[in-house]
């Protein structure tokens, strides 16, 4: 088959939908099919292998986080002029609300068309406001999919309809083989934070458990992986506070991180909500990391209370650095939780995940235009 990816989120940029695009990306070459991501350039990045760039990328703020919106004078010439040279046999488009690179493709595509849904959240102004012109766009879908039962949940609300749930994925043997680095594992029992220095991601929470915590345990370290508009904000508090043992890794290659999760002794996820999903937990459980995290709806159906991680109250910092503190003292404990993790975490291997795409791509693609 020739795919169409279509991102609103300026890839190769960081991101949820932009990681869960590469991954898929990657395995459906190997797999033997042709694919083009087709996105909106940001600033001046060049663009990756197979990527078709289209008119320019815009920040907006969205849903606690930072989005983009494509813009362009000549999209709909620029998005014409594509579907004709392409040909694609499907397309796969990723949360194609987010204005205005999907519209503009769905109203032209004469091809099949797929959609993902990533997001999760309280109520949304936006999609209330947008029903009507969104409704149009989402009939124009053979199907549609959700990441998980909370962006479902999420959709479904302001666009009632059938959902599937393929969940995001992870690349297990990535995780499991990488190298720790050996100048972090020095006796000191490890930390780790991986996200977007945001908010809703609740770093600044993690930070107060942790300045807590390491005046009874001094053989603790915080590994922090991430950069965003608190990261500033965190580095005062840790200067203030004579923070000792805190890395501020910032952004790091996909290898690095890897050894990062493999250093840790702990993940921790605070995150106050709007988290639909959490490929961070997975990618810890896949390392064999005990997790902490925020007892919300979108994780704890990846982390399993109790059995592969600890759920804490949202935005609770003594909550935190409790749960902290008892995984941290109880090598048993840690263990088991890793060792229960690292058994569930195949089932999210990114090489089923495609595998339940591509299912789906000819499932659709029969329904329209007869046996592939």
């Amino acid at each position: 088959m020739k795919i169409g990816i279509v991102s609103p989120y300026a890839y190769p940029r960081p991101g949820g939908a932009n990681e869960h695009i590469r991954e898929t990306y990657e395995r459906l070459r190997t797999m033997g099919h042709e694919v083009r991501i087709i996105t909106a350039p940001w600033g001046d990045d060049p663009p990756a292998q197979d990527v078709i760039q289209i008119g320019q990328a815009v920040a907006v703020p969205y849903n606690g986080s930072v989005g983009r919106v494509t813009l362009s004078l000549r999209l709909e010439w620029l998005v014409n002029r594509m579907l004709e040279r392409e040909r694609f046999d499907i397309l796969h488009h990723h949360e194609p609300l987010v204005p205005f690179l999907s519209a503009q493709i769905l109203d032209r595509a004469g091809c099949p068309n797929v959609a993902t849904f990533h997001a999760f959240g309280g109520f949304s102004f936006s999609y209330w406001l947008g029903r009507p012109v969104g409704r149009h766009y989402v009939k124009k879908l053979d199907a549609r999919i959700a990441v998980s039962t909370a962006a479902r949940h999420f959709i479904a609300r302001y666009f009632p309809g059938e959902y599937r749930i393929i969940p995001n994925g992870v690349d297990v043997a990535a995780y499991r083989n990488a190298r720790p680095f050996p100048e972090y594992r020095d006796g000191k029992l490890n930390v780790l934070f991986c996200g977007r220095l945001e908010p809703r991601k609740g770093a600044s929470y993690l930070l107060r458990a942790y300045t807590s915590l390491k005046q009874r345990m001094p053989d603790l370290r915080l590994i922090v992986i991430g950069v965003g508009p608190q990261l500033g904000e965190l580095r005062r508090t840790a200067q203030a506070e004579r923070l000792q043992d805190l890395l501020f890794a910032g952004r790091v290659s996909e290898g690095d991180k890897a050894r990062f999760f493999r250093t840790a002794d702990v993940f921790c996820a605070p995150s106050t909500g709007q988290e639909s999903f959490g490929i961070v937990l997975l990618e810890a459980m896949a390392a064999g990391l005990p997790v902490v995290a925020s007892d919300i709806h979108g994780y704890k159906k990846v982390v399993q209370r109790n059995v592969s991680g600890l759920l804490v109250e949202p935005r609770d910092a003594r909550a935190l650095e409790a749960a902290l503190e008892r995984v941290l003292r109880d090598a048993e404990l840690r263990a088991r939780l890793g060792e229960a993790g690292a058994r569930r975490a195949p089932e999210f291997d990114w090489s089923h995940v495609t595998e339940r795409l591509v299912e789906l791509y000819e499932e659709v693609i029969r329904e329209r235009n007869g046996p592939v």
